[in-house]
């Protein structure tokens, strides 16, 4: 049975190893580069013929010094690459392990872990979420003395909770606590997160309301925030180079893209900290991102 177990597992490990059919090659070759020199507008004119972009000049119309890609076909990532660099007028190229702030990509990777800890029995998805917050709750009002907030409501941006979104906080601005954040309390540069309209009356994006939910979260497991989207989401996915540390430590920031403005030039201290982490804290690349869409 041993023999037999190797002999299956050097089989495996040829098959993976080998390189793939000429053809195989050959179509995949040719489908990046259709990425690479064929985008297309949003908008085309009937009858007119597609007249495709190169990539590289697209980068340089709209002052984009560095791009990472994965594509997904047939269940699987196909290819990835990166292009250009990290940095306006550095050195540093982008490649497939290069992080980029995902930004509000964080907030449905966030609602996996929350779903997770509904499939344990620790949360509830419709329950008051004021009977498990316990350093901070929702202040009632009116608007909450007959419909509650719940976590179903906060994941799909129905909770009536106001802070649509987050800048973050510049190099050297003093970060907030969550509790600080949620109470719009200095150093908070954003307002306080409260319902002004009766949970589950209408749909209003809301950061805010994704920052109650990493409340939540913290609270019932007794875990960092980023440990646990690491335990419950990040690791078991493989999703091997993304984090939700703010900010991201030194021995990470040495793979990150910088931020840069609409105008091209980097961001000053090259990023923000959100402590606001489930709704805009994600770091991660789109082969991460793409492992999780095949998951």
């Amino acid at each position: 049975m041993r023999v037999l177990l190797c002999c299956v597992l050097f089989l495996a490990a040829c098959a993976t190893s080998a390189p793939a059919p000429a053809p195989l090659a050959d179509a995949v070759a040719e489908r990046i580069q259709r990425v690479e020199s064929g985008l297309l507008t949003s908008n085309v004119i009937a009858g007119e013929p597609l007249a495709g972009m190169p990539l590289a000049e697209r980068m340089r119309f709209y002052d984009t010094p560095g791009v990472s890609i994965a594509v997904i076909n047939d269940g699987r990532i196909e290819w990835a690459r990166g292009y250009g660099v990290a940095e306006a007028g550095g050195a540093q190229p982008v490649d497939t392990a290069t992080l980029f702030q995902a930004a509000s990509i964080s907030k449905p990777v966030a609602a996996m872990a929350a779903l997770r800890l509904v499939e344990q029995g620790r949360l509830s998805l419709d329950e008051d979420v004021n009977g498990r917050l316990v350093s901070w709750k929702v202040p009632e009002n009116g608007h909450t003395r007959e419909q509650k907030v719940t976590l179903r409501r906060l994941l799909s941006h129905s909770a009536g909770l106001t802070v649509h979104g987050f800048r973050g906080y510049a190099a050297g601005e003093p970060v907030p606590t969550l509790v600080q954040l949620l109470d719009g309390a200095s150093p908070a540069n954003s307002a306080a997160v409260r319902a002004d309209v009766v949970p589950g009356s209408l749909w209003r994006y809301s950061g805010g309301g994704t920052s109650v939910a990493q409340q939540l979260m913290t609270e019932v497991t007794g875990s960092p925030f980023p440990e646990l989207m690491r335990e419950l989401v990040l690791g078991p996915v493989g999703m091997v180079h993304s984090t939700y540390e703010q900010p991201l430590p030194v021995a990470r920031a040495a793979k990150a893209a910088t931020g840069h403005r609409g105008d091209g030039n980097p961001v000053a201290g090259k990023w923000h900290t959100y402590p606001e982490m489930a709704a805009a804290g994600l770091w991660t690349t789109p082969s991460d991102l793409a492992r999780l869409a095949l998951e």
